[in-house]
């Protein structure tokens, strides 16, 4: 078995095919169950985020895996093979578990070093769990992936000078408006994103905040702990009059903000300028309000570009050595574990010549001291283990490339291996 990550580089992906590439709970769903039928796949975990689509998968097959996660996302979305022909981002093996660790540690996001990546990755592998999807490999896999994530976020400065995508927006927006001192923030959204949005822009000291929220409880709710006011959705076209700076991330499938939405809002302010930060994938906002005059639009593509330098930070460099480490202790592990009862089956098989040619001296050398007979056996284990040292490295060093099964057909021929007796 070996690891497979299959999705999409938001870093070089199309806004337009990460937007069909975005997945709601029904999406999500169908892959798994597709996913799940195929005999090439025994794990599987999927993550979904506004900027992320990526599988997961322990596959016995890379070719008969990536056929059958094709035919997952072609029929549960609007991807077409000639999409994941030119887009798809694929690593297997070794790659995909230092995939998994980077993605972890924020240094595959779009913002480098952004840590909302943590709460989302440990919300897909609860999914995943409560489903019966991940088993022992994957399971051990993310679970060390996200303590090297939070390792990395309390050993380095990464998430001090890494700028994230909500700051990267309202720096823009900023520029655009005016002082955020004076401006009122119209948050749109309470999920993760949209609370972190909000959390942001009052430690950035504006104005005032108000929130929307189709569940209008859970928009009160988020308002009230940062100090800010609420409004229900009927009421969205008078927050977006009001509004000097709009962020959005609402998880919606369709558009949340038209065109004529934010011209009657134009209206109504008189012209005055606005500013739009459209964190959403799909996105929330129609592109077309970018043409309307005094009206700036950023969505995910644009604050990408603004944050591509991050990578060159010292920060990073730190970063990158602590996940290198982790993920070749993980290999090492995943290694021995897979590696372990084909070792374990030839040192029963030697031991089991050790025992029976030692009990066969006791018979033609019936006079030999206990302390002889001990001393001679400690000689035999001796050249056993030192006959078995290269064998047990060549297995944990096939096992991590995935061609363990290829060596174990060796070795029940070269030492007559055998299901009985623990053996194979």
């Amino acid at each position: 078995m070996s690891l497979l990550s299959f999705g999409f580089n938001h870093r070089r992906t199309p806004i337009s095919v990460l937007e069909r590439a975005a997945l709601d709970e029904s999406s999500r769903q169908a892959i798994v169950a597709t996913a799940q039928a195929s005999p090439d796949i025994s794990e599987l975990l999927v993550i979904a985020t506004c900027n992320r689509t990526e599988v997961y998968a322990e596959v016995s097959a890379f070719h008969g895996a990536v056929a059958d996660l094709t035919d997952a996302l072609t029929s549960s979305t609007s991807i077409t093979h000639e999409d994941l022909k030119e887009h798809l981002d694929l690593h297997y093996g070794d790659a995909a578990v230092a995939h998994v660790f980077n993605v972890a540690a924020g240094l595959d996001s779009m913002a480098v070093g952004e840590s909302q990546i943590l709460g989302q990755l440990r919300d897909a592998l609860a999914r995943a769990q409560a489903d019966g999807h991940v088993g022992t490999h994957l399971n051990s896999l993310v679970q060390q992936a996200l303590r090297t994530g939070k390792q990395v976020h309390s050993e380095t400065g990464l998430d001090e000078v890494s700028r994230s995508l909500v700051t990267a927006g309202l720096d823009s927006a900023e520029q655009h408006v005016g002082r955020l001192a004076d401006a009122h923030v119209l948050v749109i959204g309470a999920g993760s994103m949209s609370a972190l949005a909000a959390t942001t822009a009052v430690r950035r000291g504006v104005a005032r905040l108000t929130v929307v929220n189709r569940t209008h409880e859970r928009g009160v709710a988020l308002a009230e702990r940062l100090g800010g006011s609420a409004r229900p959705t009927d009421e969205l076209g008078d927050a977006l009059a009001d509004a000097d700076v709009v962020i959005s991330c609402t998880g919606s499938t369709g558009v949340a903000i038209s065109l004529a939405d934010v011209a009657d809002a134009q209206i109504a302010r008189s012209g005055r300028r606005q500013a739009f930060v459209d964190l959403a994938l799909p996105h929330d906002i129609a592109r077309e309000v970018a043409d309307l005059s005094e009206v700036t639009l950023l969505g995910l593509g644009e604050l990408g570009e603004m944050l591509g330098a991050d990578g060159a930070m010292p920060e990073v460099a730190q970063a990158r050595s602590i996940v290198g480490d982790a993920v070749t202790r993980h290999l090492g592990a995943r290694a021995a574990s897979i590696a372990a009862p084909t070792v374990r089956a030839l040192r029963e098989a030697a031991q089991q010549v050790v025992e029976s040619e030692l009990a066969r001296m006791d018979q033609r050398v019936p006079d030999m001291s206990a302390a002889e007979r001990e001393e001679v056996g400690r000689a035999v284990h001796r050249i056993v283990d030192k006959l078995l040292h290269q064998p047990t490295v060549r297995a944990k060093e096939l096992a991590v490339d995935g061609r363990l099964g290829e060596y174990e057909d060796a070795l029940r021929q070269l030492f007559d291996l055998h299901a009985e007796g623990g053996a194979l």
